[in-house]
Protein backbone atom coordinates (compact mmCIF):
# COMPACT_ATOMS: atom_id res chain seq x y z
CA UNK A 1 0.00 0.00 0.00
CA UNK A 2 1.31 3.39 -1.10
CA UNK A 3 1.50 6.01 1.54
CA UNK A 4 1.09 9.63 0.79
CA UNK A 5 3.48 12.29 0.42
CA UNK A 6 3.71 14.24 3.54
CA UNK A 7 2.92 17.94 2.98
CA UNK A 8 6.58 19.30 2.51
CA UNK A 9 7.25 16.39 0.04
CA UNK A 10 4.33 17.34 -2.01
CA UNK A 11 4.89 21.10 -1.98
CA UNK A 12 9.02 19.82 -3.11
CA UNK A 13 7.93 17.54 -6.04
CA UNK A 14 5.25 20.70 -7.44
CA UNK A 15 8.26 23.13 -7.66
CA UNK A 16 10.37 20.23 -9.03
CA UNK A 17 7.47 19.94 -11.68
CA UNK A 18 6.83 23.46 -12.50
CA UNK A 19 11.05 24.11 -12.58
CA UNK A 20 11.24 21.07 -14.88
CA UNK A 21 8.03 22.52 -16.95
CA UNK A 22 9.54 25.68 -17.70
CA UNK A 23 12.00 24.30 -20.20
CA UNK A 24 10.27 24.00 -23.46
CA UNK A 25 10.88 24.38 -27.01
CA UNK A 26 14.68 25.11 -26.49
CA UNK A 27 14.58 28.22 -24.35
CA UNK A 28 14.57 28.43 -20.82
CA UNK A 29 11.78 30.72 -18.98
CA UNK A 30 12.04 31.91 -15.62
CA UNK A 31 11.20 28.92 -12.62
CA UNK A 32 8.08 29.89 -10.73
CA UNK A 33 9.07 31.30 -6.84
CA UNK A 34 8.77 28.90 -4.54
CA UNK A 35 5.41 30.45 -3.03
CA UNK A 36 3.50 29.81 -6.75
CA UNK A 37 3.86 26.55 -5.06
CA UNK A 38 2.08 27.49 -2.18
CA UNK A 39 -0.56 29.45 -4.10
CA UNK A 40 -1.17 26.45 -5.97
CA UNK A 41 -1.64 23.33 -3.10
CA UNK A 42 -3.93 26.47 -1.43
CA UNK A 43 -6.10 26.59 -4.39
CA UNK A 44 -6.24 23.16 -4.52
CA UNK A 45 -7.00 22.75 -1.29
CA UNK A 46 -9.55 25.40 -1.52
CA UNK A 47 -11.42 23.94 -5.13
CA UNK A 48 -11.78 20.72 -2.88
CA UNK A 49 -13.37 22.74 0.33
CA UNK A 50 -15.75 25.07 -1.41
CA UNK A 51 -17.12 22.18 -3.50
CA UNK A 52 -17.74 19.70 -0.28
CA UNK A 53 -18.72 22.59 1.62
CA UNK A 54 -21.13 23.72 -1.39
CA UNK A 55 -22.49 20.20 -1.94
CA UNK A 56 -23.20 19.74 1.87
CA UNK A 57 -24.93 23.05 2.30
CA UNK A 58 -27.43 22.52 -0.98
CA UNK A 59 -28.04 18.94 -1.61
CA UNK A 60 -28.12 18.08 2.09
CA UNK A 61 -28.91 20.51 4.45
CA UNK A 62 -31.01 22.37 1.97
CA UNK A 63 -32.87 19.52 0.40
CA UNK A 64 -33.33 17.92 3.33
CA UNK A 65 -34.73 21.29 5.57
CA UNK A 66 -36.22 23.15 3.46
CA UNK A 67 -37.64 21.10 0.75
CA UNK A 68 -38.39 17.66 1.80
CA UNK A 69 -38.66 18.74 5.74
CA UNK A 70 -36.96 15.79 6.74
CA UNK A 71 -34.39 16.97 9.31
CA UNK A 72 -33.55 20.07 10.52
CA UNK A 73 -30.18 21.46 11.20
CA UNK A 74 -29.10 23.30 14.42
CA UNK A 75 -26.16 24.57 16.41
CA UNK A 76 -26.76 21.34 19.21
CA UNK A 77 -26.97 18.51 16.24
CA UNK A 78 -25.69 16.08 18.69
CA UNK A 79 -28.03 16.80 21.62
CA UNK A 80 -31.09 17.50 19.38
CA UNK A 81 -30.37 14.27 16.81
CA UNK A 82 -30.22 17.14 13.86
CA UNK A 83 -27.49 17.44 10.89
CA UNK A 84 -24.53 19.96 11.58
CA UNK A 85 -24.73 22.83 10.41
CA UNK A 86 -22.70 23.94 7.14
CA UNK A 87 -19.81 25.84 9.03
CA UNK A 88 -19.73 22.84 11.98
CA UNK A 89 -19.58 20.58 9.08
CA UNK A 90 -16.23 22.34 7.56
CA UNK A 91 -14.86 22.38 11.66
CA UNK A 92 -15.04 19.27 11.86
CA UNK A 93 -13.73 18.34 9.08
CA UNK A 94 -10.68 20.83 10.15
CA UNK A 95 -10.24 19.45 12.92
CA UNK A 96 -9.94 16.17 11.70
CA UNK A 97 -7.52 16.98 8.97
CA UNK A 98 -5.22 18.25 11.77
CA UNK A 99 -4.99 15.11 13.61
CA UNK A 100 -3.56 13.60 9.85
CA UNK A 101 -1.40 16.83 8.68
CA UNK A 102 0.71 18.89 11.03
CA UNK A 103 1.08 21.22 7.76
CA UNK A 104 -2.20 21.99 6.82
CA UNK A 105 -4.92 24.27 8.50
CA UNK A 106 -8.21 25.27 7.68
CA UNK A 107 -11.16 27.11 9.08
CA UNK A 108 -13.91 29.87 8.50
CA UNK A 109 -13.69 33.64 9.54
CA UNK A 110 -16.14 36.06 9.58
CA UNK A 111 -16.45 39.91 10.53
CA UNK A 112 -19.85 39.18 11.49
CA UNK A 113 -18.98 35.83 13.37
CA UNK A 114 -22.48 33.84 15.26
CA UNK A 115 -19.80 32.53 17.34
CA UNK A 116 -16.96 35.13 18.39
CA UNK A 117 -14.18 32.80 18.51
CA UNK A 118 -14.78 32.91 14.58
CA UNK A 119 -13.46 36.59 14.19
CA UNK A 120 -10.49 37.39 12.84
CA UNK A 121 -7.63 36.81 15.15
CA UNK A 122 -4.12 37.57 13.46
CA UNK A 123 -3.47 41.00 11.31
CA UNK A 124 -3.34 39.21 7.92
CA UNK A 125 -7.13 37.83 9.01
CA UNK A 126 -8.55 41.36 9.23
CA UNK A 127 -6.31 42.43 6.41
CA UNK A 128 -7.41 39.93 3.81
CA UNK A 129 -11.51 40.41 5.18
CA UNK A 130 -10.80 43.71 4.31
CA UNK A 131 -9.47 42.70 1.28
CA UNK A 132 -12.33 40.61 0.51
CA UNK A 133 -15.33 42.83 0.92
CA UNK A 134 -13.62 45.20 -1.69
CA UNK A 135 -13.01 42.18 -4.06
CA UNK A 136 -14.40 39.12 -3.80
CA UNK A 137 -13.45 37.47 -6.20
CA UNK A 138 -9.48 37.92 -5.19
CA UNK A 139 -7.87 35.41 -3.18
CA UNK A 140 -5.87 37.18 -0.68
CA UNK A 141 -2.38 35.63 -0.24
CA UNK A 142 0.50 36.01 2.71
CA UNK A 143 3.16 34.61 4.70
CA UNK A 144 2.89 34.66 8.59
CA UNK A 145 4.26 33.86 11.55
CA UNK A 146 2.62 32.37 14.22
CA UNK A 147 3.99 30.62 17.32
CA UNK A 148 7.32 30.40 15.74
CA UNK A 149 6.09 28.52 12.79
CA UNK A 150 6.09 29.89 9.32
CA UNK A 151 2.83 29.40 7.12
CA UNK A 152 1.51 30.35 3.90
CA UNK A 153 -1.68 31.68 4.64
CA UNK A 154 -4.29 32.11 1.61
CA UNK A 155 -7.79 33.70 2.22
CA UNK A 156 -10.91 32.98 -0.01
CA UNK A 157 -14.42 34.47 -0.31
CA UNK A 158 -17.04 32.08 1.23
CA UNK A 159 -20.30 33.17 -0.16
CA UNK A 160 -23.69 32.30 0.90
CA UNK A 161 -24.50 29.29 -1.33
CA UNK A 162 -28.03 28.20 0.11
CA UNK A 163 -30.93 29.84 1.63
CA UNK A 164 -30.49 27.73 4.43
CA UNK A 165 -26.96 30.06 5.07
CA UNK A 166 -29.02 32.86 4.82
CA UNK A 167 -31.94 32.12 6.99
CA UNK A 168 -29.73 30.64 9.51
CA UNK A 169 -27.34 33.99 9.84
CA UNK A 170 -30.04 36.55 9.21
CA UNK A 171 -32.38 35.00 12.15
CA UNK A 172 -29.56 34.08 14.91
CA UNK A 173 -29.99 35.69 17.96
CA UNK A 174 -26.01 36.30 18.48
CA UNK A 175 -25.35 37.00 14.52
CA UNK A 176 -24.54 40.91 14.60
CA UNK A 177 -26.09 41.04 11.14
CA UNK A 178 -29.20 40.02 10.08
CA UNK A 179 -29.23 41.24 6.33
CA UNK A 180 -27.49 38.86 4.00
CA UNK A 181 -28.66 37.83 1.48
CA UNK A 182 -27.93 34.85 -1.37
CA UNK A 183 -24.53 34.52 -2.59
CA UNK A 184 -23.66 37.39 -0.91
CA UNK A 185 -19.79 37.16 1.06
CA UNK A 186 -20.34 35.90 4.75
CA UNK A 187 -17.27 35.62 5.49
CA UNK A 188 -13.86 33.60 4.39
CA UNK A 189 -12.21 30.50 4.12
CA UNK A 190 -9.07 30.50 5.68
CA UNK A 191 -6.23 28.20 4.60
CA UNK A 192 -2.49 27.91 6.36
CA UNK A 193 0.53 26.00 4.76
CA UNK A 194 3.31 25.26 6.74
CA UNK A 195 6.20 26.46 4.88
CA UNK A 196 10.19 24.91 5.61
Amino acid sequence: MKRPLPFAAAVGLALSIAAFATVGAGCVRKAPQPTDAYKMAADAVHVALAADRGVYAKMVVERLMNEEKVIRATEHWKDEHTLPLPAQMLRLSAEKARQGSGGVWYGLISTWPINKQNGPKTPTEKVALEALQAKPDVPYYAEETLRDHRYFTAVYSDPAVSKACVSCHNQHADSPRHDFKLNETMGALVIRLAMN
